[in-house]
């Protein structure tokens, strides 16, 4: 989930409440309870794009992705957080990002779907968005989603330590700016762990707006690049939740869960293989 907290409904709920500490440095026992948690997620988002079909709605994957969740033994991160109502945030087409899922909200063939989730297990959390195309799309689309996802991995290989957080970010904003796409700037990746958004944020495009922290191995960062086809500017729904383009352009979104290692980094929240 991709927030900034001037954009929140004031509604809290008490794990949205829960004390930051600063930049922390996980533990190996803690990673290991992470790695659990973003397995979990990471099962659930490769699930949900193998089954998601034209004519579901989104609120059959949120039913869906809850469920599984629970039956893995954790619980869903987003519902109840700042009020949220779901599971997911499912967000199609022109929708950026917070998108509630609605049971009339139908998918259709050649939409870009984002699926956004986490799961809370045993005392962290792990959070992973993912961007699916529903049957065949516009050649437009389809290069959207690629690049998104490549814009994701040019950041996390900037992840090691000694590096900062401006190394990931201007990947990221290069890398898809090169590619003719607008980097949203109105939401940040986070840290992650005990809080669902924990410090630092992690800015998708240079910024002198906030400290640019030096990566320590220990540290588990979200990082989430959100891409437009036109224009970077978004607006908030009526609902105080979805937010979509300002000219109705299509937007992508990838996000994993990263650890820096001492070599490097670590995708938690990798799909391959669960």
């Amino acid at each position: 989930m991709n927030i900034l907290t001037n954009l929140l409904p004031k509604t809290e709920t008490p794990r949205a409440k829960r004390k930051r500490r600063g930049v922390e440095i996980k533990s190996q026992s803690e990673i290991e309870t992470m790695r659990q948690a973003s397995r979990i997620v990471a099962t659930v988002l490769q699930e949900i794009s193998e089954r998601v079909e034209p004519g579901m709605t989104t609120a059959d994957l949120d039913h869906y992705a809850e469920q599984r969740i629970r039956e893995m033994g954790a619980t869903p991160s987003f519902k109840g957080y700042y009020g949220f109502p779901a599971s997911i945030c499912a967000c199609i087409n022109d929708e950026v990002v917070h998108g509630i899922p609605n049971r009339k909200k139908v998918i259709q063939r050649g939409d870009v779907l984002k699926v956004d989730t986490g799961a809370y297990y045993q005392g962290f959390h792990g959070d992973s968005c993912i961007t699916i195309a529903v049957g065949e799309v516009k050649p437009e689309a389809a290069r959207l989603i690629q690049i998104a996802e490549e814009t994701l991995y040019q950041g996390i290989a900037q992840v090691k330590p000694g590096n900062h957080l401006m190394d990931i970010a201007g990947a990221i904003q290069d890398y898809a700016e090169a590619n003719g796409f607008k980097v949203v700037e109105d939401f940040t990746g986070h840290g992650v762990g005990r809080n669902l958004h924990e410090e630092p944020s992690v800015f998708n495009v240079r910024t002198h707006e906030m400290p640019n922290v030096k990566l320590k191995a220990g540290m588990t960062l979200a990082i989430e690049p959100i891409l437009n086809a036109g224009s970077k500017h978004t607006r908030t729904l009526a609902d105080r939740w979805t937010v979509v383009t300002v000219d109705r352009s299509l937007s992508a979104q990838f996000e994993h869960t990263v650890l820096v290692t001492e070599a490097g980094y670590e995708i938690l929240t990798d799909r391959a293989g669960v």
